[in-house]
């Protein structure tokens, strides 16, 4: 190659037009991640957290909601002397600084008491299980039977709907306790075995006055004090009556 074509290669209006495009290209990117992190993480945007305690929960959400903050109510709790729907408690606490958008979790005041029900599905007798619910303060109806283990405690439901350990339940809701029946269920298999009762080769019928467990041979008809019992040789021992004198 000639040096004034390699000149002119390196002095072209397409070359450096390229190199010209890309670095434009790079600064945009370089200028848009700047700004658009800057907006999506609400740079230099404070919020203080207004306080919403004690207020009614529609009054607490319009708040919070127009200082820009979302509301999760996360639990329920129960204060008699306050009204229901009564917001509690609230996560972060008021006057936190925060940014638009932060999730504000509220615990709100419940009409009834609820307690939690204890560990007593699949862990418990239906007599352990009713003793410590009626203990606790809680309501409970007449048990529903299905099948499984006798007196097992299989499941619990309030309105209908299966609960859960550890799940808050209203003191005025009755709960009814799922036991076990003690019967079979029709899904479960049965394996029989037969192998108590000896089979003869000669006889289809099965005679259940020989057993192998060791009945008395009731074929011997005379009328002899001695017992036969039937052995595993098919022969029978012989067992002579004693006489013991009364003392």
């Amino acid at each position: 190659m000639e040096v004034s074509t390699f000149f002119k290669k390196i002095f072209s209006f397409y070359l450096w037009g390229n190199i010209f495009a890309m670095i434009a290209v790079g600064a945009v990117i370089a200028i848009g991640v700047r700004f658009g992190l800057d907006l999506y993480t609400h740079h230099g945007e404070k919020i203080a957290i207004p306080d919403v305690k004690r207020k009614s929960f529609a009054d607490a959400e319009h708040i919070l909601e127009k200082a820009g903050l979302e509301v999760v109510v996360s639990d329920t709790g129960y204060v008699k002397s306050l009204p229901p729907d009564c917001i509690l408690e609230q996560t972060p606490a008021a006057g936190t600084i925060v940014k638009s958008g932060h999730v504000i979790y509220l615990v709100i005041n419940s009409d009834t008491p609820r307690l939690t029900l204890p560990d007593i599905i699949d862990n418990s007798s239906y007599r352990s299980a009713r003793t410590k619910l009626i203990s606790m303060g809680f309501k409970v109806g007449e048990p529903m039977y299905v099948h499984g283990e006798r007196d097992w405690v299989y499941g619990v439901l309030c309105k209908g709907k299966s609960l859960t350990n550890g799940q808050k339940v209203s003191v005025d809701d009755i709960l009814i306790i799922q036991v076990g029946d003690g019967m079979r269920d029709t899904n479960d298999s049965v394996v029989y075995d037969d192998s108590y009762y000896r089979y003869y080769d000669d006889s289809d019928s099965r005679d259940s006055s020989y057993l192998n467990n060791g009945e008395i041979d009731h074929g011997n008809g005379s009328g002899s004090s001695n017992a036969g019992l039937q052995t595993s040789s098919g022969g029978t021992d012989d067992f002579k009556e004693i006489y013991v004198p009364d003392e």
